[in-house]
């Protein structure tokens, strides 16, 4: 690895002098590192630096006396006569870009803004290069002379601030960063997968300019922020969820922003399981519940997991099935080819806005496989059950910690679905956020199967069928031999005669998901690949034998 940060930092002189001047503050040389595992968790006070594409570098460090710190190393601006320098450049290159073609997507408008900058810039070392269209009137004596570091300087800074998040962009690139709180101009804290809650070093100037950055950012995602409209909700262009606090008189400390970062591809239930989320059999019954149409909620408290959990079991629903999505962000992933994607529509005139309960009518219009609503939480409830009712399975999220709690929350206002009602939900997943042994684990607890309302008891009964033993950290398979959903419902869909038989089919899946596990194969689509060949061909389509 010497040889690569040698590499690393011959190739990026900011990086050079970052890790000089650490050196001769703290006597120490960071270890670099290509990528981090879970591995590093075990590392208490680190000194680690790892890339996220160039030229952007993370270092990680701790000690006894300091707390671990987040720190982005990226290239900036130094004294007046650069900045004046990349400003002149920016002005110039706004001045000429009504002239240019106009970019469908980021890559186009990365090469546009590469274009535009070497007609207003010149490398001072380099020849003149024919200008073509009508940005040719510009010439070589009207350009700002710049070296090769500079260049390399302003076009990543060009491309931050016009294409990607600013500021934000090192924390956008990371992937092993989940959420982001920011609550004023200079504090900036961050949730790593690794090591959890980090203070770090991005920042602002003043409130004034993180007031414009979100001002900015709101623009371009169309959820306009003012005083007048301090609150806002809204997806980033990844599919990032970001709620933001603007006004002063709202959030005492300035203005103040959480994103929930979303990755492109989901994470695998292969990967979930490795963790100890949940286990193989709990993935196991989830397959088997989606295979024959069962409804599902998962629940949970905030940051426990819950779309993370739901966009890893979604490939068990089959691949011809037909899936409609409701949300107010764009969150869940499913794989289908036949995707309906519905978003609400919260601004505007009150005749033009759209509900999600106006998009869960709509879906049902449609006759979908599966509803996907990416939360629960007030009268669409409703409409989630009546499509449970008519034979619409529907998948959805809904904070409550347990199952009594989420009766409470179903039943009562403003929700207000009968208990009568209640049957029509299949199965819970109670996934929760713990502190187990010095450690903060997403664990699922408990999986329960909705029975039904029954007037003898005046309740709904449910029956456990998982539930984690926090002592020994493993899930116990409390509903073998006694699960309704498997016995009662899937095993008399699937026309055995002996419904217990339908634990064999239990195991089977439990193999495969284990020797996927075992063979070390991870991905998302790698995953995806292996379940849908196997619905299609049986145990012949599987790469494997089990």
């Amino acid at each position: 690895m010497a040889d690569d940060f040698k590499t690393a930092q011959m190739n990026n002189p900011h990086l050079r002098n970052y890790v000089e001047k650490f050196k001769k503050t703290y006597m120490k040389v960071p270890e670099f590192v290509p990528s981090l595992s879970r591995d590093f968790k075990e590392i208490k006070y680190p000194n680690i630096i790892y890339p996220i594409g160039d030229p952007i570098f993370i270092h990680l460090y701790g000690t006894p006396n300091l707390k671990t710190r987040y720190i982005a190393i990226e290239p900036k601006l130094n004294g007046s006569e650069e900045r004046k320098k990349y400003f002149d450049i920016l002005d110039k290159i706004l001045e000429y870009a009504p002239y240019s073609d106009i970019p469908e997507n980021d890559e186009e408008f990365g090469k546009v803004v590469t274009k535009l900058f070497d007609m207003v810039a010149k490398v001072s070392s380099q020849k003149n290069e024919k200008k073509k269209g009508i940005l040719s009137k510009i010439t070589d004596s009207g350009k700002i002379n710049i070296n090769k570091s500079e260049r390399d300087k302003f076009l990543y800074l060009l491309k931050r601030d016009l294409i990607g998040l600013g500021t934000l962009e090192p924390i956008k690139r990371d992937p092993y960063i989940e959420d982001i709180h920011v609550i004023g101009a200079k504090n900036c804290q961050l949730v790593h997968k690794i090591y959890d809650m980090l203070p770090s070093n991005i920042e602002w100037e003043d409130e004034g300019d993180i007031s414009n950055y979100l001002k900015n950012m709101c623009e371009r995602i169309g959820r306009p922020v003012s005083d007048a409209t301090p609150i806002v909700d809204g997806s980033l262009p990844d599919g990032s969820r970001i709620n933001i606090l603007y006004s002063g008189d709202v959030s005492l400390k300035g203005p103040s922003f959480t994103i929930r970062k979303f990755t492109d591809v989901p994470i695998s239930i292969t990967q979930i399981i490795s963790w100890g989320t949940m286990s193989a059999q709990t993935a196991a019954y989830l397959w088997l519940c989606l295979e024959y149409g069962m409804s599902i909620f998962i629940c949970g408290e905030t940051a426990s997991g819950k779309t993370t959990s739901l966009n890893a079991i979604l490939p068990f629903i089959k691949p011809k099935s037909k899936i409609f999505s409701c949300e107010d962000t764009s969150e869940v992933k499913p794989p289908n080819p036949v995707w309906q994607q519905l978003l609400t529509r919260e601004r505007g005139p009150e005749e033009s806005r759209v509900t999600l309960f106006d998009l869960l009518r709509a879906a049902l219009r449609s006759r979908p496989n599966y509803i996907i609503v990416g939360e629960i939480r007030s009268v669409e409830g409703a409409v989630a059950f009546q499509a449970m009712q008519t034979g619409h399975p529907v998948i959805s999220t809904f904070h409550a910690a347990n199952v009594r709690k989420m009766i409470q929350r179903l039943t009562g206002d403003p929700i207000c679905i009968p208990q009568t009602f209640m049957d029509n939900l299949n199965v819970c997943l109670f996934q929760l956020a713990v502190y187990a042994r010095g450690k903060f684990l997403r664990r699922v607890v408990s999986v329960e199967e909705i029975e039904g309302y029954y007037k003898e008891v005046d309740g709904v009964i449910t029956r456990g069928v998982f539930e984690w033993d926090p002592q020994k950290d493993v899930h116990n398979f409390t509903g073998l031999n006694n699960s309704y959903i498997l016995e009662d419902k899937i095993a008399t869909v699937a026309g055995y005669e002996d419904p217990r038989e339908i634990y064999d089919e239990l195991d089977l899946r439990v193999r495969i998901l284990e020797e996927m596990i075992a063979r070390g194969i991870f991905g998302y689509y790698e995953v995806l690949d292996i379940i849908w060949s196997f619905y299609e061909k049986g145990l012949e389509g599987l790469p494997f034998q089990v």
